[in-house]
């Protein structure tokens, strides 16, 4: 792949995302949720003014602003990672993670908070459920697993003991 034709695999995170946020908003009320399995999975509508888990959640200006300033610039980091890596997965990786970050930058400037749809059920030894996130931060998460996932099982394999 060329080294620009990783930006694709972030605009297409953006548009997935984007388009499902639009057709929750549309579809659902604010904090309304449709069961779409008995207890599994659920499709909501939460406006997130946080980050992940609504962490500094509060309707802070300061908080705002400095959310997207740190989205700005992770974005400029993350499109010259993707230009300057050269493994295939560093750039698959980097672009998934700016997809993400991108998305939801977008909720944040236009409605000043994040919309999050999906709500998924673990057994209740873990939490009663997980919360609620969108496509945006399942892309994040993809691509910290994928690294994860390679780092454990994949690199330094001809490194000395």
């Amino acid at each position: 792949m060329k080294k620009y034709s990783y930006y694709g695999i972030s605009i297409l995170v953006i548009l997935i995302d984007q388009i499902s946020k639009i057709i929750v908003r549309t579809s659902i009320a604010p904090n309304q949720t449709i069961k779409v399995t008995d207890k599994f999975f659920w499709l909501t509508n939460v406006q997130n003014p946080g980050v992940a888990f609504s962490f500094l959640s509060g309707e802070s200006f300061l908080i705002k602003y400095l959310l997207v300033f740190i989205s700005i610039v992770a974005i400029i980091i993350l499109s010259y990672l993707i230009l300057k890596s050269t493994p295939k997965l560093e750039k698959i990786v980097f672009a998934l993670i700016l997809g993400g970050a991108a998305g939801n930058l977008i909720d944040r400037i236009i409605f000043g908070k994040v919309t999050d749809l999906i709500w998924v059920d673990f057994p209740d030894f873990i939490m009663q459920r997980w919360p609620v996130f969108n496509l945006a931060d399942s892309s994040i998460v993809i691509a910290v697993i994928l690294i994860l996932i390679h780092t454990i099982f994949f690199a330094n394999k001809n490194a000395e003991v």
